[in-house]
C-alpha cells in the first residue's frame, strides 16, 4: 500500500483548513497514494476555542472532508472535534474514503506538562481498527503514544499499521521524545507506525498560541523493527511511502513479542 503523511500547520479558520486538506490530498493522490494522513486538530489548531466549531460526524465540516475523499478517490484520516458532554468536546479522528468510514476518540487525554486537556475534552473509551484495501489499521492520537497497551491492543485486533495523529507540544527534549516513542511503539506492537504531527509554526513565521501544543513536526513512518522509513523536519510537507503488510507477519514470526507477552494484572 502506498500512503502519504501530510504534515500541515492548521489555523483557526476551519474553511482554510479544509483547503489544506484538499491541497495535500490532491498531492498525495497525484503521487499514487491510496490513503493520506493528516494530524490531530486539523479542523482547528489548539490555542483557539473548540466548543464553537465542534460538530457531529455527519456535520458540514466532516461532510466536506468526505466529499474531498470521494472526489479524489483516496482515503483521508484527519483530526477534528465532535460534541462531548456538559460543554466539552471529543478529540476525534475521522476516517473516510472509498469503502471506509469510521472514527476514533482519543483515549488518553493530555494532562501533562502544565496542559489539562481533560478540562475541555471527554475521553474516548475503546481502541478502533479498520480495514482498507487489504490492510488493517489501528488509530491513536498524540498523548496515546506514551501508552504501549493501546498499540498492542490494536495489533491483537489485527492491525498491521497504527496511525498516530498528533499536535505535539514543544519544549526541551520533546521532539526527541516523539522520535523515540513512535519507534518504541513500532517495536512493542511489531507494527508499522505512521506518525503524523502538526508542523512547527516557527517554520512559517508564526508564534505558538500560548501554552497550547501546536506542533513540532518530525512526522515519520517506522517499520515493525523500529527503522525509520520516512521522516520530515519541522516544516510543512508531504511524505509518501510504500508499505507491505506481509512484512508484519514475517517480523512477528521472527520476533513474537505479542505471542510471548505475559500479563501481570490480577
Amino acid at each position: 500500500m502506498r500512503l502519504a503523511v501530510a504534515q500541515i500547520i492548521s489555523g483557526a479558520d476551519t474553511a482554510q483548513n479544509l483547503e489544506l486538506i484538499r491541497d495535500y490530498a490532491t498531492q498525495a493522490k497525484t503521487a499514487g497514494a491510496e490513503l493520506v494522513v493528516f494530524p490531530e486538530a486539523t479542523m482547528r489548531a489548539f490555542g483557539h476555542s473548540l466548543t464553537d466549531i465542534a460538530e457531529p460526524l455527519a456535520g458540514p465540516w466532516a461532510s466536506s472532508v468526505r466529499g474531498i475523499a470521494a472526489e479524489l478517490g483516496i482515503a483521508i484520516v484527519a483530526g477534528m472535534f465532535t460534541p462531548g458532554q456538559d460543554g466539552k468536546v471529543r478529540n476525534t479522528l475521522l476516517v473516510t474514503g472509498p469503502g471506509v468510514e469510521t472514527s476514533y476518540d482519543k483515549v488518553h487525554l493530555f494532562d501533562a506538562f502544565g496542559f489539562t486537556e481533560s478540562t475541555t475534552v471527554d475521553a474516548g473509551t475503546a481502541p478502533v481498527t479498520f480495514e482498507y484495501n487489504g490492510t488493517v489499521f489501528g488509530l491513536a492520537t498524540c498523548y496515546d503514544v506514551r501508552f504501549p497497551a493501546l498499540f498492542t491492543a490494536n495489533a491483537r485486533a489485527g492491525a498491521q499499521v497504527t496511525i498516530v495523529c498528533a499536535s505535539w507540544g514543544a519544549g526541551e527534549g520533546k521532539a526527541e521524545q516523539w522520535d523515540l516513542l513512535v519507534r518504541a511503539r513500532a517495536l512493542d506492537s511489531t507494527s508499522f507506525i505512521v506518525a503524523c504531527g502538526q508542523g512547527d509554526p516557527a517554520t512559517i513565521g508564526a508564534g505558538p498560541a500560548g501554552s497550547a501544543p501546536t506542533g513540532v513536526g518530525h512526522s515519520a513512518v517506522v517499520s515493525p523493527l523500529g527503522a525509520t522509513l520516512a521522516t520530515l523536519d519541522g516544516a510543512p510537507g508531504l511524505a509518501v511511502v510504500d508499505l507491505d503488510p506481509a512484512d508484519v507477519a514475517a517480523v512477528r514470526e521472527k520476533l513474537p513479542v505479542l505471542a510471548n507477552a505475559r500479563s501481570f494484572e490480577d
